[in-house]
Formats: structure tokens, sequence, C-alpha cells
């Protein structure tokens, strides 16, 4: 009686992974692939900025004390019959939404490491300053915009006191000024964006704004005021003033173009080196 044969030996089946993907291969070759074009991240730093449930509502009180303001600041001029031009109102809008334009690029920056999405950001792009360089230009985007806006609405202001008052409005616009208010918006939104970058904390980096801004100002001033040879010294460590002539373009000196640089690179450019070094350093969890 003939017993039957043993079964064959068990064969694995063959591996159908390519050899770029089996251990100890080559890997992926990506040196042939595209990068993001950079236009391309901004579109997507442009949408965190705005499409987030805090960043909306600031958005939207913002804009709401704005038109609040200049609303009474137009019914103030109309009962008191004072004379007004566009660049009245676009001023005073210019200036609230320099407040809040830091606060914005703050939280643009910050939410990445609050909400820990950096490290999805960085690794779908890698290099860590072209993200950066996006969200930047965001913040000057949202910067071109809002003085734009805030002309706009001096304009529109500006017509309704012409209907009401046309002997005491007029039209002409100092440009000079508006290009001042633009210059400082920027400077005020790179502060802004660089504590964030420094802090990587929304709320820290929020309150640190309004205190680096309004603390060396009134020490400053207080050291001022008891000692008279620090008034010449201030304008080169005081940031805030040596900011002035820029409010009108009226920087027409090489002493006041030192000052803005010494004091612009202790209290803009340090913190901002520093802040950007720690980004690009940072370990993501």
């Amino acid at each position: 009686m003939s017993h039957p044969a043993p079964p064959p030996p068990y064969q694995p089946p063959a591996s159908t992974a390519s050899p770029a993907a089996t251990p100890g291969g080559p890997g992926i070759d990506l040196r042939g692939t595209a990068s993001i074009p950079l236009a391309r991240l901004v579109q997507v730093e442009l949408r965190k900025a705005l499409d987030t449930l805090a960043s909306f509502w600031f958005v939207v009180g913002l804009a709401i004390i704005v038109v609040g303001t200049e609303v009474l600041l137009t019914i103030a001029i109309i009962v008191q019959e004072e004379p007004s031009t566009p660049g009245d109102y676009a001023s005073v809008a210019s200036f609230i939404t320099g407040i809040g334009l830091p606060v914005l690029a703050i939280m643009l920056v910050t939410t990445e490491w609050s909400q820990r999405t950096a490290m999805v950001t960085f690794t779908i792009e890698p290099r860590r300053e072209r993200v950066l360089l996006a969200k930047y230009a965001v913040c000057l985007v949202l910067t071109i915009a809002t003085v734009l806006l805030a002309l706009v609405l001096g304009f529109v202001c500006a017509g309704v006191c012409e209907l009401a008052l046309p002997d005491l409005t007029t039209w002409e616009v100092d440009w000079s000024v508006i290009a001042g208010f633009f210059i400082t918006q920027v400077l005020a939104m790179t502060l802004g964006f660089a504590l964030a970058c420094l802090l990587l904390n929304t709320p820290a980096a929020i309150v640190g704004f309004f205190v680096y801004r309004l603390l060396p100002l009134l020490v400053f001033s207080a050291i001022g005021g008891f000692f008279e040879w620090f008034q010449d010294v201030q304008p080169y460590i005081d940031f805030e003033v040596a900011k002035g002539p820029l409010y009108d373009l009226s920087l027409d000196s090489a002493e006041e173009l030192l000052q803005l640089l010494t004091s612009g690179l202790l209290w803009l450019g340090l913190p901002l080196g520093f802040g950007l070094w720690r980004i690009l350093r940072a370990e993501v969890k």
C-alpha cells in the first residue's frame, strides 16, 4: 500500500514591492520633484490667517470698532461743523488697525505651535524659511489691504460730510501721511511677527507686544524728565521716538536716520533675528 507524497515545503510569494521601497534599498529619489510654489504657500497661509474661529471673530470685531469709530467721528464733525478731509478719517482707521494687525500676525505664527500643526506644515514643506517667508508675505498683504480699506472708508465718510458741510469738506489728501502710516504699520506688524517667532505662544506674544511698545516709552520718558542730558540719547535707544518722523515722512537728516537704524536694530532687529533662529532650530512636537 503506497503512502501519499508529502506536500511541498511552503514558499512565500514573491514580493511585489519595488526595489526602492525594500529595506536597505536605494530609497525613493525625490530630487526631480518640483517644490511647492511660493505663491501656493502664501495662499495657504492667507487662508490660515482668516479661516480659524479666533482670527475670524477678531477681524469682525476689529472691523466693527473701525466702522463704529468712523461713524461717531463723522457725526461729531457734522454736529460741531468742523473741517475735514478723507485723510483725517483714513488716519484714524489706520491708527486702530495698526494695533490689530500685529495681533493677527502673532496668531498666524503662534497657532502653528499652539494647535500642533507645525509638524504637518514642516513635513509638507521642510524648508522652514519658505514657510516663514510666506507667513510674512501674508502679513504684508493684509497691511496693504488694510490701508486701502482705510482710504476707501475715508472717502466715504468725506462724501457724507460733503453732503452736510460742503464748505468745510475738502478732498485733498496728504499722501505723505498715508505713506507714513503704511510704513509704521509694517514696522508694528513686523514687531508682532518677531515676538511671535520668539515666544511661540499666543497670549505671551500679545501681552509682550503691548508691554514691549509701551513700557520702554514710559520708562525712557520718565528718565528724560529727571535727566535733561538723556533727552539727546533717547532717540538712539527708543524706537517709538525714533519712528516719529516716519508718520509724515519728514525723515530728512542723517542723524534721524541713524537714530532710526540704531533703535530699530535694538528693539526690532534683535527679537526678529532670535525669533527666526528659534523657529529654524526648534524641535517640532
